[in-house]
Order: C-alpha cells, then structure tokens, then sequence
C-alpha cells in the first residue's frame, strides 16, 4: 500500500461509518426487504476481494440469467485496487448489456463512497452492508478465507468463495467445521472449481461412471507455460510500505498467502481428475526446483511433478512449469482398462471433452465429443449457485473444495520437503503458516521474514518437517 492509499480522506470514512451505521438501522428496523420478499426479489451483492479474480466473479453474479442481482458493496486491503475493480466492473457490465442490446445496468451497480471500505477489517464493514439471504464473493488471498467464511456464515449469507479455501492442515480441519456450520443454517456456499460446472466434462464423467473407458487406470495432468506478470517477484517492499502489506499485495509469491504457485495454478486440474476417479489420493510424492528465478525473492520453485496415488493404487501424475521459452501444454487426460478421455484441452474453457477406444488420441478411434461451442463455465457456477438459492436446493462445496484444496497442498508439500506425504499427515499437520490471521492490521508482523535479502524457499531433503 502507498502512503496515497494509507491516508484515506476523512470525508470518505466518515460517508462509510454513517453510511454504515445507517444501513444497520435499517435492517433493525425492517426498513429493508427481506431478499425473497415478493416485492423485490434482488439478490445484493458484497465482493471482498477486488483483484482480477473478484472481479471476473461479481461480472459474472451480475449475468445471472435469474436475476435481479446488484453489487451494493466492496472491500479490499488496497483502496486502489478497490478503486481499479469497481471502474473494470462498469465497463463489463456495459459491454455485457450492449451486445445484447438491454439497457439498464447502472441500476445492477450502486457502490457509492460510503459502501466501499479498505483495510483488513474491511470485509466485516462490507458484509454489514448486506441482510441474510444475500450473497458475498470471498476473493481476498486464500489465507483469509476462513475468517471471511466464519463471518459470512455468522450474517446469513450465501458465499461464493474462490479457490483454493485452504493452505495446510489447521486451517482444513477449521474449514470442515465452518462447512456444518453453513448446512445447519441452509447456506449456499459455492467454491470456485469452475470445471465442475461445465456441461462436457458433467457428461464426460458420466459416461465414465458407466463405462466407456473402463476401470481409471492412470490420470495425467499438464499445466506449462511461460512466467505470468502475477508471478514476477523481483521487488522488496515500498518505501513506507509494511512487510505485511507487502506480501498481501504480492501473495501469489507466498505459501503463507496463496499456497503459491502450485495450490493456486494447479487445483484446478488435480481437481477435476480426481473428480473423474470419484475418488480423493491417499499419497503424493513429488519432485521440484528452482532453476531460473535469478533475483525472485518468492518461494515458489519453478517446475513441479507429482505422483498421486488412489486407494485402489492407480496414479495421477501431474506436470506444471513457469519457464519461458519451453514447451507449453494445459492438457488432462484419464486412460481406462478400454479407452481414454480428454478432461481438458489447451486450458479451462472450452473442455473440448472426448473419448476414445484404446489409448491414443485418434480420430478413428473416437466414440464422443460433447458439441461445441459449450457453455463457459466460469459463468455456469453462478448460474448454479443463484438457481440454488432462489429454489432452496442443496449446494454447499465447502468440504469439496476443501478436500481439493488439501489434496492440493498434499503434493506441494512433498515437493518442497521430498518426502511422501500422506492425506492423514497433512489434514492432522500443526504447521498452520499464519496463526492469528483474525486478528491481523495493517501494523501486524508478517507471517514470512526476509533473510540476507530473500524469502525462506522449501529445502527438499534438509527441511523436512515442515515447507519452509
């Protein structure tokens, strides 16, 4: 954060603790409609979180087909990012509504002065903005998911929360729990495993649950590309900008924040081969490294393999890499007793799902395809989510995502200390890497120290009982 953005003006905090203060009352006094009431069936909405992905997800809430749906309130540890978000936001949704020719958008955003709110305590004051019924987007660093959740839960309010929910053990195990929470009060709670909605890949495991391929075998996952701007981390921390700060703004680069480069860019495809298996890994074994970060100061290493086996002993293994100038790939694939499939092809959207008699990816040998173009699924979760809410269906992915999240950091933990971790061993783990998070400001030590100028990195093999 920049001095700019630490020394909000005070006309602004005081239209946010009034306006605050003035949305309570109303909700006290019943000066509010209830979500469902049959004079307004508007869904509110509160985005904590305001980086790219926050972002993508309240354009997506506000594309509902069944809505109405209205952003009334925004959070984020940075004001400008704030500020940056809500500005993208406007133009999306006007591009939204002028190709299909509709007008009528300003009135799906109303974030005036008084509803946008900065700083690490921030999440409560937008949330507060809110009556239950309503719904909250949890984009905020992975790290703060479960204090968010708690709170969400605590108001009433139906969540969509992005992946991963967890980045080691402690905060699993806190996860489960808040997951019970959620169902005892008939809370919809969606985890932002987007794949799990597309269309194709619901068909594609279907015809894998009755068949087609055969008994799973192997599973083989890919995600290798050139280095992400988000994943450059050659700077220290701003003149007059705290530790801390800093590493919220640049979380990506630590296990702390985000579970790094590994949880963050390779849940997804763990995830839905798992999905696929209809099974969790019970084991992981790993290998990685850090080969060309030169003046990084992250932890992340620069390629990772996994080897992930199943109770019933067949194996996923998966292959990720940040390195310029190499062979790129963003493929998964499950191979059968009779044939194979592709789960994903060239990235998230479109699947572009198939089947296949035998193991090669041949044209002959093709039994399905789900037609194209499929639906993007990133805006079917949504489309899910709200259709449960409105028709008071069952959907709380908080232990799923959870799980996936667990499994996740199950193979980064085994690259980083080289050993073969067990799902039991990291799920009952003490290493919880940022204790006390509920309780963190701006002034609050940060959870990573530097040393001689960098970062603590994993250290296979010398660092064993713990990543870093």
């Amino acid at each position: 954060m920049t001095n700019r953005d630490q020394n909000t003006p005070s006309r602004r905090e005081f239209l946010k603790r009034s306006g605050c203060a003035a949305t309570a009352t109303a909700v006290s006094a019943g000066g509010l409609p209830h979500v469902h009431a049959a004079e307004d069936n508007t869904l509110q909405v509160a985005l904590i979180g305001c980086g790219f992905r926050g972002t993508g997800a309240a354009a997506n809430a506000l594309a509902v087909e069944r809505g109405p749906m209205k952003l009334v309130a925004m959070a984020d540890v940075f004001q400008g990012r704030l500020d940056t978000s809500l500005r993208n936001l406007t133009r999306a949704v006007e591009a939204r509504y002028d190709r299909r020719a509709h007008a009528g958008y300003e009135s799906q955003i109303d974030v005036p002065e008084e509803r946008q709110f900065a700083g690490f305590d921030a999440y409560k004051k937008a949330m507060d903005c809110l009556k239950p019924g309503d719904v909250v987007i949890l984009a905020s660093p992975p790290a703060f998911r479960c204090v968010h959740l708690a709170y969400a839960i605590e108001k009433g309010l139906h969540t969509f929360m992005e992946k991963p929910v967890t980045v080691d053990g402690p905060t699993t195990r806190r996860m489960f729990e808040l997951a019970k929470q959620a169902d005892q009060k008939n809370l919809k709670v969606a985890v932002g495993l987007m794949v799990r909605h597309c269309r194709g890949r619901q068909a594609l495991y279907a015809r894998i649950r009755d068949g087609e391929i055969g008994d799973i075998i192997t599973m083989r996952g890919y995600r290798m590309s050139g280095v992400p701007g988000r994943f450059l981390f050659s700077q220290l921390p701003r003149d007059g900008e705290s530790e801390l700060l800093y590493q919220v703004r640049m979380f990506m680069g630590f296990l702390w924040a985000s579970g790094g480069a590994f949880s963050d860019l390779y849940i997804h495809q763990i995830d839905e081969l798992s999905w696929m298996k209809d099974a969790w890994p019970v084991a992981a074994q790993a290998v990685g490294g850090r080969h060309y970060r030169g003046e990084m100061v992250d932890q992340n290493f620069d390629t990772y393999s996994a080897d992930y086996t199943y109770a019933d002993g067949s194996r996923l293994f998966f292959h990720g890499r940040l390195m310029n100038g190499c062979h790129n790939q963003f493929d998964s694939f499950v191979h059968g007793s009779k044939g194979n499939a592709v789960v994903s092809a060239s990235g998230h959207a479109p699947g572009r799902v198939r089947t296949f008699s035998g193991q090669a990816l041949s044209s002959e040998k093709q039994i399905w395809a789900f037609p194209q173009p499929e639906p993007l699924p990133y805006q079917m979760q949504w489309e899910d989510l709200v259709e449960a809410i409105r028709d008071d269906q069952p959907m709380n992915q908080t232990e799923r995502g959870a799980q996936a999240s667990l499994v996740t950091s199950m193979g980064r933990m085994a690259a980083h200390t080289g050993r073969v971790i067990t799902y039991d061993e990291i799920l009952n783990s003490e290493h919880e890497f940022a204790p006390g998070i509920e309780n963190f400001t701006g002034d609050s030590p940060a959870p990573v120290k530097l040393q001689n100028g960098r970062y603590p990195v994993p250290m296979p093999g010398m660092v064993t009982d713990r990543e870093y």
